[in-house]
């Protein structure tokens, strides 16, 4: 008898230290969960934001034979971003899935432990509810051998009551807690069920774009001979613009080559950048092939062009979006077209202006032999940066330019469309943009 009640405060401490333990445990993976959770709604904001932009480029752009490329790659881009957010809901719902489980497995704990102090807190109760008179403590004292022994029964009793008052405030905290962390298993499903809500409508947008998408290359395909046509013209204008291109930059190339030969260095190698040496520039790199320049991380432009490979900012102001990639590509739905580009094609806001990547000094600028827009040459060294389509130029040849310096007004034409022909060369040789704006 006199063993029993500390047997039990025994057992139920070691059990008070062992639950907690496996909470802190839980709550550390928990904790890991709620990271990821946060990095996955940052990865569903963004592909959210891009298919609101891709969504509007959409509206703005009218279903013309000379866009229709246009709005199916635009539309495929959609379609994409639109998988990737199903993609990040079906882990997130599988974060909170496993979230729930732990969840289930700390209650059951929660519970096991709550049953045990109250079986505890019974037993005790059952082995004292015939001894607890007055009369039978005052007994169980004073029937005591000697005085030690009945200092040391009083001594028990004191303890034991106090074992118990400790025992009913253990089961009331455990039963607190029990409470907290049902209502966070239900906080977490609540969550879980509004996710779901969101993949299904995700899943039916997905479906819609699709539908939209097949619709858009079964009317290509009736009017396979009136795009051929229009593709075939726009290679036309796109090789006459190349060769326009080309020449300018063979003068300005045959030009610094002259002048170097004067002076014994040549003089690409001799072009002012616009920043001592040693001096950085803090600039924005873009993450993805669309964006705007309030979204990116500010970072440090070294004052060589060469060692800036991935660093340039984007050469326009406001949202953007590629829409015509580096080189020659076979049309993933349009089995009968291929692109060809010495640059990239940059869709933007109408309004929105071109600016330079880099600090350099204007070679040339130019009108389009065929289309009658305006383009810029600026040298970087031995690199060479244009910017096609302009409907206005600001800078004159000979100019000296700075990174982000506004170069002109891009043009935008009756479809609506405001694009930006960019290129990157050394010297002759062409470069792939998108490896030096990443």
């Amino acid at each position: 008898m006199s063993c029993f009640p500390f047997s039990l405060r025994f057992r139920s401490g070691r059990t008070a230290l062992f639950l907690p333990a496996c909470l802190v445990l839980c709550g550390v993976l928990v904790s890991g969960q709620t990271r990821v959770m946060k990095q996955l709604e940052e990865k569903r904001k963004v592909a959210l934001e891009e298919i609101e932009w891709t969504a509007q480029l959409l509206k703005d752009t009218r279903s013309t034979a000379q866009n229709s490329l246009d709005r199916l790659q635009l539309l495929s881009e959609q379609i994409a971003a639109r998988q990737e957010i199903i993609g990040l809901l079906n882990q997130e719902i599988a974060l909170m899935d496993k979230e729930i489980a732990e969840m289930n497995g700390e209650l059951g704990k929660l519970e096991d432990g709550l049953s045990e102090i109250r079986n505890s807190y019974a037993r005790s109760l059952q082995n004292m509810r015939a001894r607890h008179s007055i009369q039978y403590k005052w007994f169980f004292v004073l029937s005591a051998e000697n005085f030690t022994q009945s200092f040391r029964r009083m001594r028990y009793l004191r303890e034991y009551s106090g074992w118990q008052k400790r025992q009913v405030a253990m089961i009331i905290g455990k039963q607190t807690e029990l409470g907290a962390k049902q209502l966070e298993r239900e906080q977490v499903r609540t969550e879980k069920m509004a996710l779901l809500d969101i993949r299904g409508k995700e899943s039916g947008q997905l479906l819609a774009e699709e539908a939209e998408q097949k619709q858009e290359v079964l009317l290509l395909n009736r009017r396979q001979k009136e795009l051929q046509a229009e593709l075939s013209q726009k290679r036309t204008e796109a090789e006459a613009l190349d060769r326009q291109i080309e020449n300018l930059i063979g003068l300005e190339v045959d030009r610094a080559a002259r002048a170097g030969a004067k002076t014994d260095a040549p003089l690409a190698d001799r072009v002012e950048s616009g920043t001592e040496a040693g001096e950085e520039e803090a600039v924005a790199i873009p993450k993805t092939e669309s964006g705007s320049r309030s979204s990116k991380t500010e970072v440090k432009l070294s004052p060589d062009f060469a060692s800036n490979r991935g660093r340039l900012p984007y050469p326009l102001t406001g949202k953007y979006k590629i829409v015509t990639r580096f080189g020659e590509h076979q049309h993933s739905g349009l089995p009968y077209v291929r692109t060809y580009s010495t640059g990239i094609d940059i869709r933007a806001t109408a309004g929105a202006e071109a600016q330079a990547v880099f600090n350099g000094k204007v070679t040339a600028v130019f009108t389009a032999e065929a289309g009658f827009t305006q383009g810029v040459i600026v040298r970087h060294g031995k690199y060479l940066t244009v910017y096609a389509n302009l409907s206005e130029v600001y800078v004159h040849s000979g100019d000296k330019v700075s990174t982000r310096q506004k170069l002109g007004k891009i043009f935008t034409d009756s479809s609506r469309e405001t694009r930006l022909h960019f290129e990157i060369r050394k010297e002759k040789e062409k470069l792939n943009p998108r490896h030096w704006l990443r």
